[in-house]
């Protein structure tokens, strides 16, 4: 049981953990691994405080040396389920559970709903983690909509138990897949289903009959995430301390809206790591 969970490697998120250490605060940080935040894609930042110009990645890795420096746990792992329960909050990712007194999000921005029946299915069907549910799908064919720097890992996850996996993304140019692994294009999808399960995928017009689909993202949307969250948009909503529609949970970062910068991500990642000490103590 920590006092904050962390939701976010970004600079919003580092920035909330080592407030947190500094209030004497336990901290666990959730988050992808560094080269698959949008940051790491940038080949220079030159406007970050006291910081010569450095590359996104680059700035990461200081960041995250940092964290290393002041012992604060980091979990690497997508965060698939949020959730309150009672006096704690819940986070999954992969096949392990976390808990903690209070949330922070700093999960950056993520696309909504792009699939048709996504919401309708979700659980019946449709998963978004194959650590979590492959199992489930050992020795049937499972749909893998690889739209997240790991999707291949993961596909070759699910093939190692026993699925036949149809990997399909939206690229012209195919991933580095397991041998024997076709990889298939298409552009617009949408889930087909008997109004309980899912039982095809529909991919550019044609149908693919499947026992199952896992979509995999980077990021989910942060209201698929923790359900129940209101939302401006596309964004979290919250007030000046950071503190989200749910009691107990905060956000900061580009997850709250523009503009898409390492010094506000940073700044809001400190005022929401102050506000859940605040309201840890109350």
């Amino acid at each position: 049981m920590y006092d904050i969970l962390i939701v976010g490697g970004g600079p919003a998120g580092v920035s909330a953990a080592l407030t947190a250490r500094s209030r004497g605060r336990t901290a666990l940080l959730l988050a992808n691994p560094p080269h698959t935040s949008p940051l790491a894609r940038a080949a220079l930042v030159t406007n970050y405080p006291g910081m010569d110009a450095v590359s996104g990645l680059q700035m990461l890795e200081a960041m995250h040396r940092q964290l290393r420096a002041q012992e604060i746990p980091v979990v690497e792992g997508k965060v698939v389920q949020a959730m309150a329960a009672g006096d704690r909050f819940v986070c999954a990712a992969g096949s392990e559970v976390y808990e903690g007194r209070s949330l922070i999000l700093a999960v950056g921005t993520a696309p909504r709903s792009t699939i048709g029946g996504e919401a309708d299915y979700l659980g019946r069907g449709l998963s978004y983690c194959a650590t979590c549910d492959g199992m489930l799908y050992r020795g049937r064919t499972v749909a893998v909509l690889g739209f997240g720097a790991e999707a291949p890992a993961e596909a070759a996850f699910l093939a190692s138990i026993g699925c036949r996996v149809l990997y399909f993304g939206k690229s012209a140019a195919a991933p580095a897949l397991p041998a024997g692994m076709e990889y298939r294009r298409a552009v617009q999808y949408s889930l087909q289903g008997d109004g309980s399960r899912v039982t095809g995928l529909l991919a550019d017009g044609f149908l693919y009959p499947v026992d199952g689909v896992f979509l995999l993202r980077d990021n989910l949307a942060a209201d698929s995430l923790l359900p129940g969250l209101a939302m401006d948009g596309g964004h979290i909503r919250v007030d000046r301390d950071m503190a989200a529609s749910i009691p107990g949970v905060f956000a900061a970062g580009d997850c709250v809206g523009r503009p898409y910068q390492v010094a506000k991500a940073a700044g809001e990642g400190n005022i929401a790591a102050l506000s859940a000490d605040r309201w840890l103590t109350a």
